[in-house]
């Protein structure tokens, strides 16, 4: 499981959630059972899913949840965090630092300033960001075409 919009993840013990789309054989709400970091991911266990065939019908599946249910303090602390962290491309070298976080109907955008290439505008999806540690440089994958070179 991944969190969407390079976020933390915020999901916790006892919270309940939505699991869309929903299945006909599966309930419709869950609650979290646990929660656990892992470097391929989070490890989420939800009350629906007593068995691996349960677990892998939840593949693809999003999670919504009550904003209720989040501390937005930690949340508004995550776009924060991400501000003025550097950005490195594995072809390009270092391409500057977030000055902005840009939030849109698809996906949130990078706005990075501070590099040769002048600003840039940084899609924010599985494809471009390779990885998010919790501290030093990001790592991404600029698609081709992308930079004015």
């Amino acid at each position: 499981m991944a969190p969407l919009r390079g976020l933390p993840l915020l999901l916790v013990e006892s919270m309940q959630v939505h699991l869309t789309p929903p299945a006909l054989k599966r309930e419709r709400i869950s609650t979290v059972e646990s929660v656990s970091l892992a470097p391929e991911g989070a490890r989420v266990r939800f009350s629906c899913s007593r068995n691996l065939d349960d677990a892998e019908g939840l593949t693809g599946c999003h999670v919504l949840a009550s904003c209720d249910d989040f501390e937005l303090d930690r949340l508004d602390s995550a776009v924060d965090d991400l501000l003025d962290r550097p950005v490195v491309d594995d072809r390009f070298g270092d391409l500057g630092r977030i000055v902005e976080v840009m939030e849109t109907p698809a996906n949130d955008v990078w706005v990075l300033d501070g590099s040769p290439y002048g600003e840039l505008l940084i899609p924010v999806i599985d494809e471009v960001v390779v990885g998010l540690p919790e501290e030093g440089p990001i790592a991404v994958h600029v698609m081709d075409g992308l930079l004015d070179l």
